[in-house]
């Protein structure tokens, strides 16, 4: 038992909070020790119980999840992963520290109900590996280096930058993107997410970007000051247009597990854009990307990887690090350097 993952439950409904326990405990790998029925509960509960993971609500009666969050985990950073209603308020969560996400089911959609506990179960494993990284860790100003930019065109705007990210990577891929200025390249995004989500997500990147980001549609053009993000549920590549590049997206078979999948989009940037493409591969577990990231590196682009300590989860980076596709690893504030020094050919 004292191997076992220890979690606490915290859901104001007690239908939900069993459904929750029964799940969990139905687990070898882990032991609900633990629930709350709101906020205040969790409070007194939680630093008694140390859990290992905590999922919770985000809409509860009296404190919400979101404000408990921005109190608690400064003092007790433990994993939480959120389990509630799709709401640009889990945005704001995942913000303030949460790792991830899994939407609730209509537990009387017989679909919804047996595909949850797979969600929920695989993002407790890879909440009880991660770190915690609270805003003020993620958080940038634009450098000097930066505001130059905006002062003049940088040379290479006929390159296109792909990003690939999961676990964690909501709040990596913003901190890289506020980095940015408007005149950047074009940029094409995939992010782990399930289908409804990524709109919220492009909208709340849009909001803090210097640049245009928006949800991709296929056919959409790559072109500077634009950061493209792959709709959930749909698989995005770079495509050949003309003299340029746009996007396809299409449904298909997930490939290494995901769809999105980071692999499908740096694979089609390292058959199409070759050498005037730069990968950045950041935060998530597991290997997605690692394969397409070596292909990208072959075929001439630049590839950059987060480093480990300022990881989420130091899985996808580790991956390519280990075969060999990434030219330079990176703490995640310093990745618009090199970017900035690609681009002017330095």
């Amino acid at each position: 038992m004292d191997n076992k993952i220890k979690v606490v439950v915290v859901d104001d409904s007690l239908v939900f909070r069993n459904f929750l326990t029964n799940i969990i405990n139905q687990d070898p790998r882990f032991e609900v020790i633990g629930t709350a029925i709101n906020t205040t509960d969790a409070r007194q509960k939680i630093p008694q119980l140390k859990p290992d993971v905590v999922t919770m609500d985000i809409e509860m009666p009296g404190m919400s999840g979101l404000d408990f969050l921005k109190e608690f985990l400064p003092k007790y950073p433990i994993p939480v992963i959120l389990v509630s209603s799709l709401s640009l308020r889990v945005m704001d969560a995942l913000a303030v520290g949460a790792i991830d996400y899994v939407q609730k089911p209509n537990l009387s959609i017989g679909s919804e109900k047996e595909m949850f506990p797979r969600q929920l179960i695989s993002r407790l494993i890879v909440a009880s590996k991660a770190k915690i990284q609270l805003p003020s860790a993620t958080q940038a100003s634009a450098s000097p280096l930066a505001d130059r930019m905006l002062q003049k065109s940088l040379i290479r705007q006929d390159m296109v930058i792909a990003i690939g990210a999961s676990t964690g990577g909501t709040e990596a891929t913003l901190a890289i993107l506020k980095q940015f200025p408007a005149n950047m390249p074009g940029i094409v995004i995939t992010q782990h997410m399930p289908e409804g989500f990524t709109s919220m997500y492009a909208q709340r990147l849009n909001n803090q970007c210097k640049i245009e980001v928006r949800e991709a549609k296929s056919g959409d053009k790559i072109q500077p000051g634009l950061a493209l993000l792959a709709p959930g549920g749909m698989q995005t590549r770079v495509v050949k247009m003309g003299s340029g590049f746009a996007v396809s997206c299409t449904p298909g078979e997930k490939v290494s597990g995901h769809r999105p999948s980071v692999d499908v989009l740096f694979d089609s940037v390292a058959t199409n854009v070759r050498d005037k493409a730069i990968g950045i591969i950041l935060t998530g577990m597991g290997a997605d990307g690692a394969a397409g990231l070596l292909r990208m590196r072959k075929n001439g682009a630049y590839t950059i990887g987060q480093d480990r300590d300022t990881c989420v989860v130091y899985g996808m980076p580790m991956e390519a690090h280990k075969i060999g596709a990434v030219c330079a690893q990176s703490p995640l504030l310093n990745i618009p350097q090199l970017v900035y020094r690609r681009l002017s050919g330095k």
